[in-house]
Formats: C-alpha cells, sequence, structure tokens
C-alpha cells in the first residue's frame, strides 16, 4: 500500500497529460471528444463537461484514453466510407478523419510531446529552485588490481568526460558508466594541467543502488567523494535551467533508445527492462525520500511514455504516424484490411513486451 499510492498519483499525472496533449490539439482543430478517460475497464466516476464530453476515472490505472466523435473504438480505426453518410455536414466537421493530414498528425503527435513538456517543466523547476549538482567529479581513490587501476586512473585525477559524455558533475560518472556498452570505456581525466585519455575495461558486478534494489552494474573501481563531503548543488538562472532542463530530455531519449538497440542486438542486460510492478515498487521507494526525488522520477516516467508511444508499432501513436505517413507517400490512406494486418502484428509485439517486463518484475521480486 506504501508503494500503490505514489504509483497511482504519478501513473494519473503522466497519463493525464499525456491524452490532454490529444485532447488540446483535437479541440483545437474542431474535433468532437466523446471520452476522457483515465485508466480502462469500468467507470469508477466521471462527469460531462459543457461540450459533452465525458471525463472520467476508470478501474484499470494502466493507460487512459481519449476518444473521438464517430470512431468506433477507442484506438480511431474508423472506416471512413463506412461512416462518413451517417452524419449531417456540421457534425462531419467533427470527425478526425477528416480533418488534413497535417492535423491528424499533429493531434496523435501531441500526446507524446506533452509528456516531454511535462519532464522539461519539472526538470526546469528543480534546476530553478533546488539548483543543479555542479560537483567535480575528481577520484578519491582507485582500487588495486581494478580495471581502473590497471588502465592508469589515478587519485586526484578529474574526470572530464566519459566516452564524449562531459562529466559536469560527480553524479554524472556511474550513468556514463553504466549506460556503455562498449568493451571498453574512454575516461579523459585533468592531470596536472594535463587532458589524458585512458581507455578502461570494466567489469559487470551485482550491485545494490541507492533504494536498496540489485542490479548488474559495469565497475571500474573507482571511488569519489565530494570535497569537505559537500555536493555543489546551484540554483541556476532561467535560461540555464531550461537548457539543462532540454538537455536532460534529450540525453535520457537518445541513452534509451541506444540501450534498446543494444539490448535487442542482446549487447545489454535486459533484465533491466521493467513493467508496472517494477515501477510502482521504485516510485514508492523514491517517494519515501520527499517531494524533489518523486518528481524526478515522474519526469523520466513521463519521457519513457513518450518515447514508447513514438515507437512504430500500430495501436501505439507511433503507428498511426507510420500510418499516415505512408498515407502522405501513397496519396491515400491504407487499406482497412492493411491496417488491420498491421494492428495484429502490433497487438502481438505489444502483449509480447508486457509478458516480457511482467516475467522481469516477478523475477525482480524473487518469484522465479
Amino acid at each position: 500500500m506504501n508503494y500503490l499510492i505514489p504509483f497511482l498519483i504519478l501513473i494519473t499525472v503522466v497519463v493525464f497529460i499525456h491524452e490532454y496533449g490529444h485532447y488540446y490539439f483535437a479541440k483545437r482543430y474542431g474535433v468532437g471528444v466523446t471520452d476522457f478517460s483515465i485508466g480502462f475497464g469500468k467507470e469508477i466516476f466521471g462527469w460531462n463537461d459543457k461540450s459533452g464530453t465525458r471525463w472520467k476515472v476508470c478501474w484499470i490505472p494502466l493507460g487512459g484514453y481519449v476518444k473521438f466523435f464517430g470512431d468506433r473504438n477507442v484506438f480511431s480505426e474508423s472506416e471512413q466510407l463506412e461512416i462518413i453518410n451517417k452524419y449531417s455536414e456540421e457534425d462531419r466537421n467533427k470527425l478526425f478523419i477528416l480533418k488534413p493530414l497535417y492535423q491528424r498528425s499533429l493531434i496523435v503527435a501531441a500526446g507524446p510531446f506533452a509528456n516531454f513538456l511535462l519532464a522539461i517543466v519539472i526538470f526546469t523547476m528543480i534546476n530553478l529552485f533546488i539548483g543543479k549538482d555542479m560537483t567535480p567529479a575528481v577520484i578519491n581513490e582507485v582500487q588495486k588490481d581494478s580495471p581502473a587501476f590497471v588502465a592508469g586512473l589515478k587519485k586526484n585525477d578529474k574526470i572530464i568526460s566519459i566516452n564524449q559524455n562531459r562529466v559536469e558533475s560527480i553524479l554524472e560518472v556511474s550513468t556514463f558508466i553504466n549506460i556503455s556498452t562498449d568493451e571498453k570505456i574512454e575516461f579523459v581525466v585533468l592531470r596536472e594541467n594535463q587532458e589524458i585519455s585512458l581507455y578502461v575495461q570494466p567489469i559487470l558486478m551485482e550491485s545494490k543502488d541507492a533504494l536498496g534494489n540489485s542490479q548488474k552494474k559495469r565497475m571500474v573501481g573507482i571511488k569519489l567523494i565530494p570535497l569537505n563531503n559537500e555536493f555543489q548543488k546551484n540554483p541556476l538562472n532561467p535560461s540555464k535551467s531550461i537548457y539543462y532542463a532540454f538537455k536532460e530530455v534529450w540525453f535520457v531519449s537518445t541513452t534509451s533508445l541506444k540501450y534498446l538497440g543494444n539490448m535487442l542486438l542482446g549487447n545489454a542486460d535486459s533484465s533491466q527492462l521493467g513493467g508496472p510492478i517494477r515501477i510502482a515498487k521504485i516510485t514508492g521507494q523514491v517517494a519515501e525520500f520527499g517531494i524533489v526525488p518523486f518528481l524526478s522520477i515522474m519526469a523520466y516516467i513521463s519521457i519513457s511514455l513518450g518515447l514508447i508511444n513514438l515507437f512504430p508499432i500500430p495501436m501505439l501513436d507511433g503507428g498511426h504516424l507510420m500510418f499516415y505517413l505512408f498515407e502522405k507517400l501513397l496519396g491515400k490512406p491504407l487499406k482497412q484490411k492493411t491496417q488491420e494486418g498491421f494492428f495484429r502484428i502490433g497487438l502481438f509485439l505489444l502483449f509480447s513486451l508486457m509478458f516480457f517486463v511482467t516475467f522481469n518484475d516477478l523475477k525482480d521480486l524473487g518469484l522465479f
């Protein structure tokens, strides 16, 4: 129960923002919206607004949807020719499928990009009012016979970059090491006012994160301690706050895509990919540390939701955008049977992914 409430708050906010992105642009372009749902299944409670939209919360809190006027289902897959003649000219103006291609594309893309925007706002507020850590990454200890020792890293070396990722904070070192899938990691360090490049071959070890969860991490055998054991967290001005917020969203997005690519190629640990159970667990653990860590994990989950929805898989926003690309190239929409074939493939892929992440979640709980 300690994990459930923070998880429900997080998922409700992230899903609402996503669906509101769709809703906002749909209303902007005159599309009728009949339902705005947080969750799936039977309705718990809801209300109708002045325009006739039913706003509701349902029992299964693992997503949501916006249903457009004239749709046969929540995935907006109505056959155009069959439904056009059913409506008056006034009602036809509300139909999503009759809107210009660019408007339909913007309405669909607005959901994922609303998630990115939420993350940018959260990171900007944290940078502005709490600050961003700028503690120099200076090596305090190199363990004997460790990969770092063998490579030539020394105490008091200041780490400038890791695999061409500039290190601006001591907190980034572990992240840059673990996102790398190369056999050797390039460290650029400052030693006696000279920059030196060294290549370290990390080892994979089982360890526990700050929340006490077991995970496999790449280790090089160095210890970093901030000067006087104090982190340099400095509030930033508005422009820098926004800049670093965009930078973080871009970094998380590109890193996640690279990790997934390497995982599919067998070069990354697939056991780290989790689903709702692991998200709920981590959310509850992070929430115990306060509002700022909770908002941070909300931003990261929001980025993940935005990215996943942009994948070109039917049933996801990216799948719709893929169909619109075909429509642009062919000059007409794909045939309904073709779309249905794609949807069957998409359904299989989504169920396979759900099975895989659920298995990882249950394994993480010690049930396998």
